[in-house]
């Protein structure tokens, strides 16, 4: 299997990560969970969390070992379920697409028939609107106290 940790199921959390410029330009960190960063995503249009595993080099749920994947997923479905209960959400959806950004990163957003680009995706659907004045302190906050 080679020298690639990840391949071969050997999945700690590494102390040498670092997040990949694009999604530090893109979000606020929220909080480090115990296997994930929890971030949000700097768009006020809708509730938009990500979660990126503190592994070097992942890039895949499937290539990590399943102990890490039920992990991570925990945390991922704690932050569905926060999310799920934030104001007018009637809709979560998740996603790990890694199109744009190949480290591993797992989308949880909230949506609602009213929102702006309903039923569609959020990406590409209209110009993001970044948090002003601190309001993502609301949306922090929610997702803090349902981890805590």
């Amino acid at each position: 299997m080679g020298g690639n940790p990840i391949a071969q199921g050997v999945c700690v959390l590494s102390a040498g990560f670092e997040l990949d410029p694009r999604l530090d330009a893109d979000t606020i960190l929220a909080k480090s969970l115990g296997h994930c960063e929890l971030l949000v995503m700097n768009d006020a249009r809708f509730p938009w969390a990500i979660l990126v595993p503190r592994i070097s080099g992942a890039r895949e749920l499937h290539d990590l070992n399943p102990e890490t994947v039920q992990h991570i997923w925990s945390e991922v479905l704690m932050v569905s379920a926060a999310i799920g209960r934030f104001r007018r959400v009637t809709k979560v959806n998740i996603g790990a697409l890694g199109n744009v950004v190949s480290q591993l990163h797992i989308h949880v957003v909230g949506r609602h028939p009213a929102d702006l680009s309903w039923p569609d995706p959020v990406w590409g659907h209209t110009p993001r609107v970044r948090y002003e004045d601190g309001a993502e302190r609301e949306l922090i906050a929610h997702l803090v106290d349902a981890m805590a």
